[in-house]
């Protein structure tokens, strides 16, 4: 028993040393230097709870609808992030992607303060094309010696009347601008389409986007099902936290290694049950405190494409009223998206742009059309913007644009921002 015991303890002992020094050889071998080096170790980061307590860093603001909570880390996807992105900001005190809270007062008369509203485009702009943007515009010598200050108010997922709702908020409580940019258009046709399937009407905040929310507030609309995915959502944040802080805290190359890749493995799960989490179908929120219109009227066919349209024209002719009234310049942006495009795209843009079970396709496609034919007079239709451009523009299956796709669109609205704010600067 003893020998057998030696033994045991001598397989055990060359077991670890043999695993130390492979996972010490891959540690070497990832990242240039050994592990008990350690010049730098990226750790592992903590789910966090004040973006997890409700399995979302999303809130539900009375007037706005879906909306960040204040403090939130936000950055924008991998593709996009080169030097040409602005700094990662948190989310302000409104809950949008800013470095500065709002409403941003004035400190010198040579600010510019520009206005970005929209949806997912939009709140993207402002990290990728506002640079390019006030590049553009310095350009002019009306604006090289101002100090420019772009501002973000849009956040995924909004669509008229949001952004008129939003806009007309900050106005109230002081906001100054100089010129708005609305770029818009995608989510109106795409999420309306939705809302009006789940018996929504096309005008309500996009039902992608609220639906959850109004599942977590109100627990009389949580199945049983949903409530035991709540549970290991729960449980999966947890034990990744835990093995993250234990992962962080290792001095052995063989226990790192291991921990990193079961955390790997968690993380795969933990995101697939959040995605589970949406996809369950939830109980009628007849009985819901927050009350979501629904269809205001029967309609069929183009019918629902044709209101969209018909809110969307009007809500953008409001917040240019509102605007006009104050002397601001308003630039309304059509923006384009590869859904309904007369572009040329390779074989493999094609691969990343192009999903046919999108649940944005059908919206986009036939309802971009009556968009077109509800542009208002001295809005830009942007629809048309990357026909000949043989770079790759899209990023996604939904509508987001690459790097140089942004700077396209800067480029596009920065020759109306100077000749809407030539005489009034």
């Amino acid at each position: 028993m003893k020998r057998a015991l030696q033994l045991l303890a001598v397989n055990v002992a060359v077991f670890c040393i043999v695993a130390e020094l492979a996972a010490l050889g891959i540690f070497y071998y990832q990242h240039g230097w050994l592990f008990y080096i350690d010049p730098y170790r990226e750790p592992i980061p903590l789910v966090q709870e004040s973006a997890g307590q409700g399995l979302t860093a999303i809130g539900l603001h009375p007037y706005f609808g879906p909306i960040h909570r204040p403090g939130i880390p936000f950055d924008v996807p991998p593709e996009l992030q080169t030097t040409d992105a602005g700094p990662v900001v948190a989310t302000n005190n409104f809950g949008f992607a800013s470095r500065y809270d709002y409403p941003f007062a004035k400190t010198n008369e040579r600010q510019f303060i520009i206005g970005i509203f929209g949806g997912s485009v939009g709140q993207y702009f402002c990290r990728i094309g506002a640079g390019r943007l006030e590049e553009d515009l310095r350009q002019n010598a009306v604006y090289r010696n101002k100090e420019l200050v772009t501002l973000c108010f849009s956040h995924e997922g909004y669509k008229q009347p949001q952004q008129l709702l939003v806009l007309s908020y900050f106005l109230s409580i002081g906001q100054v601008f100089d010129v708005v940019i609305n770029i818009d258009g995608f989510n109106e046709v795409a999420l309306g389409n939705i809302n009006d399937q789940y018996g929504w009407d096309v005008s309500m905040p996009s039902h992608e986007h609220l639906d959850p929310l109004v599942n977590l507030v109100n627990q009389a609309t949580l199945t049983p099902a949903k409530l035991d995915s709540l549970y290991r959502i729960t449980h999966y944040r947890e034990r990744l936290n835990a093995i993250a802080v234990r992962s962080n805290a290792t001095h052995v190359a063989s226990v790192e290694f291991i921990l990193r890749h079961y955390h790997a493995f968690v993380q795969r799960r933990y995101e697939q049950e959040l995605g589970d989490f949406d996809r369950l179908p939830s109980n009628p929120p007849a009985s819901s405190v927050i009350h979501v219109t629904p269809k205001v009227k029967a309609r069929s066919g183009d019918e629902v494409f044709a209101d969209i349209a018909a809110n969307w024209q009007a809500s953008s002719l409001a917040m240019q009223q509102l605007l006009g009234a104050r002397n601001v310049a308003y630039v309304h942006v059509l923006q384009p998206n590869q859904y309904y495009s007369t572009r040329v795209f390779s074989d493999e843009e094609k691969k990343i742009a192009f999903n046919d079970a999108s649940p944005f396709k059908a919206g986009a496609e036939r309802g971009y059309p009556l968009l077109e034919r509800q542009l208002e007079a001295g809005a830009l239709n942007a629809v048309h913007l990357f026909d000949r451009e043989r770079a790759p523009m899209y990023i996604d299956d939904c509508c987001h644009y690459s790097v140089a796709g942004n700077h396209l669109l800067a480029d596009f609205i920065a020759s109306s921002v100077l000749a809407s704010t030539r005489r009034t600067p």
